[in-house]
């Protein structure tokens, strides 16, 4: 099997804990510019940008020198530039470390704060984040925890070792237990195993259950509940890791998750800087064999549910739930 070449590196630093973007041009095409290309790639809504960029000497080639958006198209070309970062409302709670070697960060994310810089979500992410404080700029993440959610959260300090602990996720070689707050159901029959098949489009807010075979499994377990105000506490296995798997088991129970603004229906999304009611799901365990040092990991988040340890004030204000 041919291995691909692996691309040159990056001619540009990092900005607030962001890579670069690399483009690399396609082998077939129709363009005669690179210019040409960015222009099609990014589309008209972007065509401003895409001129200013270049206008400012902001398209760079390996060799660092700026790339004039007349240059002629080559095929396998790699050209980088920064995109202009987006006004972001600073998350304001705190990214706390579980635990850190050579190999790996495991980092206690907040709610509201994006694993990875994606869309509107970029500085503002715990990856930028983590790069800017603990001055790792290789840092990557081996998975994706949802914005909403709370919880652990694993890091690699080397590149070269990234894929290592990306395959433990994906052969499922992590145990992984999660924590939500939802209401009670006494005719609800736990412990129980949901099966389904979920899907989500490209584009869509939420996923769906639909006909078929499985691909999505979770265990759902009592770890709680209280009469007062017909809340109960769940401890949650996933056996896989399709998206938004939780939340959409749990709405199918009848039990949807507290503050979850997509199941069972789509719910108007608060302002930007508006922290109150978040999600009530924790990534609470991840238990793994260290795949570079064979050390055997247990690790366990040491953040709350605030509508369990304090429903009244959930929902309050900014901070209210970490």
């Amino acid at each position: 099997m041919r291995r691909r070449t692996p691309p040159p590196p990056s001619p540009l630093p990092q900005r607030e804990g962001v890579d670069p973007v690399r483009v690399r041009l396609p082998g077939e095409g129709h363009w005669a510019t690179v210019g040409e290309h960015l222009a099609e790639r990014y589309g008209a809504a972007r065509a401003e940008a895409v001129d200013a960029m270049f206008a400012a000497g902001r398209v760079v080639g390996a060799d660092g020198r700026a790339v004039p958006a007349d240059t002629a198209y080559v095929p396998g070309m790699f050209v980088w530039f920064h995109r202009d970062l987006p006004a972001e409302e600073p998350v304001p709670f705190p990214l706390e470390i579980v635990y850190r070697d050579e190999h790996i960060v495991v980092a206690d994310k907040p709610h509201f704060l994006a694993t990875t810089p994606r869309g509107s979500h970029v500085t503002e992410t715990a990856l930028a984040r983590l790069r800017r404080e603990l001055g790792l700029p290789a840092l990557g993440a081996a998975h994706r925890l949802d914005r909403l959610t709370a919880g652990l959260v694993l890091f690699t300090v080397r590149p070269e070792e990234r894929g290592a602990y990306q395959t433990l996720f994906r052969d499922r070689l992590v145990r992984k237990v999660y924590e939500a707050v939802a209401p009670y159901d006494p005719g609800l029959a736990l412990p129980v195993t949901v099966r389904s098949r979920i899907v989500k489009e490209r584009g869509t807010l939420t996923a769906r259950e639909v006909p078929g075979e499985p691909n999505a499994v979770s265990r759902v377990e009592p770890a709680g509940h209280r009469a007062d105000d017909g809340l109960a506490r769940y401890r949650l296995t996933p056996e896989t890791g399709q998206t938004h798997q939780l939340r959409v088991h749990m709405a199918a129970l009848g039990v949807p998750i507290l503050g979850d603004p997509l199941y069972p229906e789509v719910t108007a999304s608060g302002p930007a800087g508006d922290f109150r009611r978040p999600l009530q799901l924790l990534a609470r365990e991840l238990e793994f064999t260290d795949p570079v040092t064979g050390a055997e990991h247990r690790l366990r988040s040491g953040r709350t549910l605030a509508a369990w340890s304090s429903y009244d004030t959930w929902g309050g204000g900014r901070g209210v739930g970490q």
